[in-house]
């Protein structure tokens, strides 16, 4: 049946936030090209405006808790529900922090291209279309608008080889990626004969207990092994290092978050709205997933010499840490899955603007470990706040980081999981042993003398702000948050 007026009129305000971005980003297309890399300043301050004003347009869908058939558009391609809203917030202004301190890092190398705010604002549309998606095509469609545009960004120093080597690797791990993720979608529609998460539901739910055929499992494990390269988990987590390394240091902050969140967002529709109806069949997967990547995350970072790579293995890490509250498959553990994230992206957001403030006399950046010895005696304000993200990402109380570990352990006490809670607690030993080890290098080496170098004032401020985040001070936002969380898990589990 054709689409009314309304339903027109109700899908284009729901996708209003989606317009936005494509508008802005398509006229500051036009900008870059007739005005060129002088206006590329001019350029990110508009992009980081659309970026907000995008995220005006979803708050009021999270603060409302909106759920239920007025949130969906064009016909159940789209739903603009609470929870997309939850995602979209951190989507967006991880993307405009990716925005903001990436001047000061390109105009030293005189690589600041007026193209770089226009990938980001492009990216992040496709990013927020993926956590939206209720439907297999609406989902790919935004899952390569934001690849096409994050293999352009992570090449984007085309003067430096590493730059260029993550970028191709990038891109041919994530074709590998999309072409297993599309296999297992025809698998899919070819055992429910529709691409709709609510068509899959109906069908799996009437394959009853005796539970799927084997091609229906094949294809949700193709789906979810294209998903799991996206947000790095074990086993598809091989890419991670290399092109956390090898990007500019911007671009590694905006993989670290937004893309990341998107993904995990795309992950929590699919499995608890598509395949809720036969959560045993993946159930076992998420477990072996979220246990291999704490560990191998963990054991990884230990030898790391290179900062950007140790904190590549703590975002594996902490993807199986997330993962736990997705394999309890209740709206408790959804809850914890998207407290911890908002968590997270405050602290990767920390990490990686501390590391881009990380310069020697000559303005260079500095990402050796050791190049990072006494940073306590010479910029002991940097210092301290790095120290305070090592501590809140190994979950060491009373950093907000740990808030973010116990919601998800408790999420899993509660359903019975408490042999995977006993495990990822265990586990998260191992990770304090890293991460202690910066603090150890920052606070007792004798000084390497080499980061001396001083930051512009965005770079100050927007550390600062994630520093009170994550301090002691971030558990006066617990209930706030908390609310927020379960608002949009509920809303994800009354589609489903």
């Amino acid at each position: 049946m054709a689409p009314t007026m309304i339903d027109w009129q109700q899908s284009l305000r729901l996708v209003a936030p989606e317009q936005l971005l494509g508008v802005a980003g398509l006229v500051l297309l036009l900008v870059a090209a007739w005005a060129g890399d002088k206006a590329s300043r001019a350029i990110s301050i508009a992009a980081v405006a659309a970026l907000v004003g995008a995220m005006a347009l979803v708050a009021p869908a999270l603060c409302s808790g909106a759920m239920g058939p007025e949130t969906v558009a064009f016909g159940g391609q789209y739903r603009g529900d609470a929870f997309a809203g939850f995602a979209k917030l951190l989507i967006y202004g991880s993307a405009a922090a990716a925005l903001i301190v990436a001047p000061a890092f390109f105009e030293r190398v005189k690589a600041m291209r007026a193209e770089y705010p226009v990938l980001v604002l492009l990216a992040a549309l496709g990013t927020g279309m993926m956590v939206s998606a209720t439907d297999f095509l609406t989902l790919y469609i935004g899952l390569e608008m934001n690849s096409l545009a994050s293999y352009v960004l992570a090449a984007f120093l085309r003067s430096d080889e590493r730059s260029a080597e993550a970028g191709l690797k990038y891109f041919v791990l994530g074709a590998l990626a999309s072409g297993i993720l599309l296999f297992g979608v025809s698998l899919t529609y070819g055992f429910t004969g529709t691409t709709s998460f609510e068509g899959v539901r109906m069908a799996m739910s009437t394959m009853g207990a005796g539970g799927l055929s084997t091609g229906a499992v094949f294809g949700v494990v193709f789906v979810l092994a294209g998903i799991a390269f996206k947000i790095a988990a074990v086993p598809f987590h091989m890419w991670t290092p290399d092109v956390y390394e090898g990007s500019p240091t911007p671009v590694t902050l905006f993989f670290a978050t937004a893309p990341k969140v998107g993904a995990m967002g795309m992950l929590m529709r699919v499995t608890l709205d598509a395949f809720g109806a036969q959560a045993g069949a993946w159930q076992q997967i998420v477990i072996f997933v979220a246990v291999a990547s704490i560990v191998i995350g963990a054991l990884g970072a230990i030898g790391q010499q290179n900062i950007k790579r140790l904190l590549a293995y703590s975002s594996i890490n902490n993807v199986g840490f997330i993962l736990i509250g997705l394999a309890v498959a209740t709206p408790q553990g959804a809850s914890a899955m998207l407290t911890y994230l908002a968590i997270y992206v405050a602290m990767t957001v920390a990490s990686f603007v501390a590391v881009l403030m990380l310069k020697d006399g000559d303005g260079e950046p500095i990402e050796a470990l050791a190049d990072i010895a006494g940073l306590s005696r010479t910029q002991p304000l940097l210092a301290l706040v790095l120290a305070m993200v090592m501590f809140s990402l190994a979950g060491i109380p009373p950093l907000f980081g740990f808030w973010g570990k116990f919601v998800v352990f408790q999420a899993a006490v509660a359903a019975g999981f408490v042999p995977l809670a006993a495990l990822g607690i265990a586990a998260s030993v191992i990770g304090a042993f890293y991460y202690l080890k910066v603090v150890k290098v920052m606070y007792f080496d004798e000084p390497a003398g080499k980061a001396v170098g001083r930051s512009d004032l965005a770079h100050g401020v927007l550390l600062g702000l994630t520093g009170l985040f994550i301090s002691p001070l971030g558990y006066l936002l617990t209930k706030w948050l908390g609310a927020l969380s379960d608002s949009a898990a509920a809303s994800l589990f009354h589609g489903a």
